[in-house]
């Protein structure tokens, strides 16, 4: 059995953005940054953000863009699609 199942923790990096399909499917896109600590070649602990673009339908995006703002921390529960472009 396979399982995609991603959970990120982090704050919103901009307003999130409303849309819909023609069917009238809400889709609301976010930006979210998720840093990660780790130990630098001096030994100092640094931060590297980790910056993730999520994709909420139907009322959850409708809710999303109503009630989050840029800076806002979230918890995100979902699965993980690759893109990749040149």
């Amino acid at each position: 059995m396979n399982i995609n199942r991603v959970v990120l923790t982090g704050n919103l990096t901009r307003d999130p953005e409303l849309s819909a399909t023609g069917g009238g499917l809400s889709i609301c896109k976010l930006g979210i940054a998720v840093n990660t600590r780790r130990k630098g070649s001096d030994g100092n602990w640094e931060e590297k953000p980790n910056y993730f673009r999520v994709t909420v339908f139907g009322r959850q995006a409708e809710s999303c863009h109503n009630y989050l703002k840029k800076g806002r921390a979230v918890a995100i529960d979902g699965r993980l699609e690759w893109s990749q472009w040149e």
